[in-house]
C-alpha cells in the first residue's frame, strides 16, 4: 500500500483510505475535504446532490480523528439516496411536495454508518419517490446522457469521484442500471439483508437497499456493516456460471450482447465452466408478474401522496399510481402466488453453478435527461431477492457497458469475493 499522496485524495477507495488513516498518514478531514472540494468542482456539471451538509460533516471528521478507529468505515464520506430518513438533515424523496421535509430519526442503514465512524456528506438526488420520473442529475461521462434511475445521484457521485461510496436503493432496477450507466459497481443484495426502516417504501415486497462503489473491497467493507450478523450462508453446489436467455434478451444493444459473449469466452479461457442453461418457467413468469407487483403497491403505498399533492407530482407519477390502482385484487394475488413459485423453482437454474451471467441494462446509457433508462434485466432478480452484483465490461461510442453476476439468495460475500476472483482473472488490467 502506497502512502503517496500526491493523487488526488478523491479518487481514493474506502479500502485504501482506511489504510492510509489507520496508519497516520491521513486524516478524515483531509480526506473529506478533498471529497467537498471535488463536489464544488464538479456538481455544477453533475447536479448530483439534494443536499450537502459541509458544516455537520467537518465536525463529524474532526471527532473521527479524535478517537480510534471504529471501523474500517471510520471517517469514510459517504453518499445517502434521498429516500432515506435523516434526522440532521432534509429528506424530500425527490418531490416538492415535500421539499424542506425534515424526519425525527435516521434510517437503520444511516444509523449503522454513523456508529462504524462514517461521515455521511449529504443527500443524493433521486427520481421522484424513487420511480421514473428523473431528478436534474445527468451522468459525469457524458451530461447529455442519463445516469440511470432512481439512484441517479448516488450512481454519479461514486462515478465521479465526490465520494467513494454511497446508498441507493432499487424496487426495480434502481441501482443495477445506474451503476452500468456510470461504469462502476453497484451491488443490490439478497431480499431482507439489510434494514430498510427509514426508507421511503415503494413496493414493501420489491425495495432493498443498494450499494455503489468504485472498488469491490468496499463492497465487503459496506456490507460488514449493514449486515453485522448475517445467517449461515448456502453454498453452491459448484464454480460453472450460467448463461441465460431470457425473454428479456432482445432488448440488449448487440453492442451489450457481445459483451456477455466476450466476458464468456474470457471465464471459458481462465478455466472457469461456463453453461448456457433455461430459465424456469416459475422463473421466467416474474417479467411479468414483478411489473404487477410494483405498480399495485405503488398504489398502496405512495397513491395517497398523489391525491394530496396533485399539483407536486409529475405525470409520470400520477400514470403509475393509476396503473396500480387498475390492477384487480386477483391479477396481484396471482402475481404473489406466481413469485412464491419462482423462489422455490430458483434452486433449479444453481445447480452445480455458482453465478449467473446477464446483462445489467440493455445497453449505454441512453441521450437525454428525460427517462432513467429500461430495467428490464432487473426485474426478475430483484423480484426473486437475488444477491446482483454490476461491474463494467467493454464499452459502446465511448460508454460504459455494464454485466452483473447474480448468485443464489444469501450468498451475497461470496458472490462479492468471486466476482473479485474472477474479474483478476479474466481482466487483470
Amino acid at each position: 500500500m502506497t502512502t503517496n499522496l500526491s493523487r488526488d485524495l478523491s479518487s481514493l477507495s474506502a479500502s485504501e483510505a482506511g489504510v492510509l488513516m489507520r496508519a497516520g498518514h491521513l486524516s478524515a478531514q483531509t480526506l473529506l475535504r478533498a471529497c467537498l472540494d471535488r463536489i464544488a468542482a464538479r456538481e455544477p456539471a453533475v447536479r448530483a446532490w439534494a443536499h450537502v451538509a459541509e458544516a455537520e460533516a467537518m465536525a463529524a471528521a474532526a471527532a473521527c480523528d479524535a478517537v480510534a478507529p471504529l471501523s474500517p468505515l471510520h471517517g469514510i464520506p459517504i453518499g445517502i439516496k434521498d429516500v432515506l430518513d435523516t434526522a440532521d438533515m432534509p429528506t424530500a424523496y425527490g418531490s416538492p411536495a415535500f421539499a424542506g421535509h425534515q424526519p425525527a430519526a435516521d434510517a437503520r442503514c444511516v444509523t449503522l454508518l454513523r456508529e462504524a465512524g462514517a461521515i455521511i456528506i449529504g443527500k443524493t438526488v433521486t427520481a421522484e419517490f424513487a420511480t421514473y420520473h428523473p431528478g436534474p442529475t445527468s451522468n459525469p461521462l457524458d451530461a447529455g446522457r442519463t445516469p440511470g434511475g432512481s439512484s441517479s445521484g448516488s450512481a454519479a457521485a461514486v462515478a465521479d469521484r465526490h465520494v467513494p461510496l454511497s446508498l441507493g436503493t432499487q424496487t426495480v432496477g434502481s441501482t443495477l442500471r445506474p451503476g452500468s450507466f456510470c461504469g462502476i459497481h453497484g451491488f443490490k443484495p439478497s431480499i431482507g439483508r439489510y434494514p430498510t426502516d427509514g426508507t421511503k417504501t415503494t413496493s414493501p415486497t420489491l425495495d432493498t437497499i443498494g450499494i455503489f462503489s468504485r472498488s469491490l473491497p468496499d463492497l465487503l467493507l459496506i456490507d460488514a456493516v449493514l449486515a453485522p450478523a448475517p445467517a449461515p450462508l448456502p453454498v453452491p453446489s459448484g464454480e460453472a456460471i450460467v448463461i441465460t436467455r431470457t425473454a428479456a434478451w432482445g432488448h440488449a444493444t448487440p453492442a451489450m450482447q457481445q459483451a456477455l459473449e466476450s466476458c464468456a469466452k474470457a471465464l471459458s479461457a481462465a478455466g472457469i465452466p461456463v453453461i448456457e442453461r433455461a430459465l424456469p418457467a416459475e422463473v421466467e413468469a416474474l417479467l411479468d408478474y414483478q411489473t404487477v407487483i410494483h405498480r399495485r403497491e405503488v398504489f398502496v403505498s405512495l397513491g395517497h401522496i398523489r391525491d394530496r399533492y396533485p399539483d407536486s407530482v409529475s405525470a409520470a407519477f400520477s400514470a403509475l399510481v393509476d396503473a396500480g390502482a387498475a390492477i384487480t385484487d386477483a391479477d396481484y394475488a396471482e402475481a404473489i402466488a406466481g413469485l412464491a413459485a419462482a423462489r422455490a423453482a430458483l434452486p433449479r437454474l444453481f445447480e452445480g453453478a455458482a453465478a449467473l451471467l446477464s446483462p445489467a441494462a440493455p445497453g449505454i446509457a441512453p441521450k437525454g435527461l428525460d427517462s432513467t433508462g429500461d430495467p428490464i434485466f432487473s426485474r426478475i432478480w430483484t423480484a426473486i431477492g437475488t444477491p446482483c452484483l454490476g461491474f463494467p465490461w467493454g464499452t459502446d461510442e465511448g460508454m460504459p457497458l455494464g454485466l452483473q453476476l447474480i448468485g443464489p439468495v444469501h450468498t451475497d460475500r461470496r458472490l462479492i469475493a468471486l466476482t473479485q476472483e474472477l474479474l483478476a482473472k479474466i481482466n487483470p488490467a
